[in-house]
Formats: C-alpha cells, structure tokens, sequence
C-alpha cells in the first residue's frame, strides 16, 4: 500500500513539472545599439510540434529596417529583426502579444540601452502589453525576479526530484527541517557565487551529477525500505547541503539566460532566490499535505468497513412463508 501511494505521488509530480514545462515563457530581447536602433529577438515556444500563436506588435512609428529572420530550435522558434523608433526611442512606447490572453504563457522582456542600463520584466496573459519605462523602479525589479524564481522552480523537474527524494528518505520531522535547510543554504551560496562570476563551472557536467543525485538519493531510499542503515539516512542534510552546492549552479545556469540589472543586482538576485524557496516551500507542503490526506483515508477506510460489518441488515417487505401471529 505504502509503494502504491508514492507511486502515484510521483505520477502526480511528473504530470505537474510536465504541465509547467508546456508554460514555458516566451522571450523577447531589444537591445539598444544606436540611438533609435535596436536589435530584437523574439522566441516563442513550440508545443507538441506547433508553434505558440503569439504575434508581436510594436507601437505605430516604429520601423523595420531589416525585415524578420527566423530560425528553428528544438522547442522554440528564434525571430531575429532591426527597428527603429527615431529619436525618441522606446521609452513610453508600448509593445503589445497578439494572442497571449488566450494562453497560459508568460513572456520575459529584456531591454537594455545605450547607457548600460537593463531591465527585466515578466508580462502576464491578464496584461499582454509591457510599456518601456524609462528606468525600472526597484518593486517591478523584485516582483519580476520573484516571480520568473517561482516559475523556475516549479518547472525544474530535477530540482523539485530532489527535493521530493529527500521526503521520501527522511521521516523524522525536526530531521526533514534540518535536511531541506541544508538544501536551500546551499543552492543560495552557489547561486550568488555563480551569478556574481565568482565561481565558473560548465554547465553539462553541473546538469549531469544533478541528475546523479536524484539517483543516488533513489538508491538510499530503496537500501533504507530493506531496513538498511547508510551514511545518507542517518546524515541526509550533509548530503543535501554538498548536492544543494551543485543545484545552485543549476539555478544560476537559468538565471544567466536572462541577465540580471547591473543597477538592480542584489535586489533581482535576492528576489529571485527568494522566490526559489517560495516554490520549493509550495511543493513541500503539497506534497506533505497529499500525503496528510491519503493516510487519513487509509486509516478511515479500515473503520468503515467495521461499520459495514457491524450494521445489521434490514430486510423490506415479507416472504411468501410469513406466518401470522
């Protein structure tokens, strides 16, 4: 019985990363090389073979100097073009996606001008517009990084399989506190390291003993079922503190695709770390909640059936060989 609810457990938490994988955001790049001129990438993703309907509309005066050029990758199309708006730029033009209330995706706008200055924001389907602001206030900033480290997170099969392997493995409370703790120091150390060019590492080899972890940590869990005891499961927050370090690298390997504001760097690299742990938490406490409620259902199904036992059975109606008082 115990198997067959952390199996469907895992069903659940492939159907929900798969889900979150097909929202992946759209990405729109504009970087500033004249004054008026800009280079624009705009990639849109592809699902199950078709392209996402989302068109990307500029604002009227805006002109094409150097007409789209697209590219295919594995799961997006790349659009390449050069605009130009004249001598009053972008600021407080307004760019608007054709089509993006009717999906759940999002899309990420990166603009980055002349004086070095860049911003970062996430456009939800609720408003499928983003206005150019002349510079970013520091809350757009944090909700921006908040948001898009929650959606990292909840997409990242491996990092929510880890974090999911360590609840199977760890059954003490106070120990899966410890343990999860562990994990979180860890990510935010190597993240801020990485992110701030302090430390390097490749990123196959960081993706490849990621996924080793997840193995590693499937192995601890079957040796403990069979009554084993191993450094893992009598220490499993060292063992989550040394995997977090390289799961921070991870984290920093997305957030590198993205860029962060130099002006705004502690502020967009705190916010996106806090984010991080806000969907951890989320997974966490879903995960514990399912289980909360499958073992109060499989200690309420062994009283039922009592009751139905117990219940004396009443009969309606009379037989044929009834006999009269």
């Amino acid at each position: 019985m115990r198997c067959t609810v952390w199996l469907l457990l895992v069903l659940l938490f492939m159907g929900q990363a798969a889900m979150a994988h097909e929202s992946r955001p759209a990405y729109l790049e504009i970087n500033e090389t004249a004054a008026g001129s800009y280079n624009v990438l705009w990639r849109t993703p592809v699902l199950s073979g078709v392209r996402l309907p989302i068109a990307l509309r500029f604002a009227e005066g805006v002109r094409t100097v150097v007409e789209p050029v697209e590219s295919e990758l594995n799961d997006s199309l790349i659009e390449r073009r050069v605009i130009d708006t004249g001598p009053a730029g972008l600021i407080g033009q307004r760019i608007e996606f054709i089509g993006l209330q009717a999906s759940i995706t999002d899309v990420l706008v990166r603009v980055s001008r002349l004086d070095g200055s860049l911003t970062t924001t996430l456009v939800h389907p609720a408003q499928p517009w983003i206005e150019i602001a002349a510079t970013p206030g520091a809350f757009s900033v944090a909700g921006a990084f908040l948001v898009h480290g929650i959606q990292h997170i909840l997409g990242g099969g491996d990092h929510l399989l880890f974090v999911f392997s360590l609840l199977l493995l760890v059954s003490n409370g106070w120990m899966l506190v410890k343990t999860i703790t562990a994990f979180t120091l860890a990510h935010s150390i190597t993240l801020a390291l990485a992110t701030l060019g302090a430390v390097r590492l490749p990123g196959p080899p960081v993706e490849a003993t990621i996924a080793l972890s997840i193995l590693l940590l499937a192995v601890e869990i079957a040796r403990k079922n069979r009554g084993e005891i191993s450094f893992t499961t009598q220490w499993p927050w060292v063992v989550a503190f040394c995997f977090g370090l390289l799961h921070g690298f991870g984290f920093a390997g997305a957030l590198a695709e993205i860029g962060l504001p130099q002006r705004d760097l502690p502020l967009a690299l705190f916010t996106f770390n806090v984010g991080v742990e806000v969907g951890q938490l989320m997974f966490v406490a879903a995960v514990l909640s399912l289980r909360a409620l499958l073992l109060r259902f499989r200690l309420a199904l062994p009283i039922a059936q009592k009751l139905i036992v117990k219940t004396p059975e009443i009969s309606i109606g009379c037989s044929n060989g009834s006999s009269a008082a």
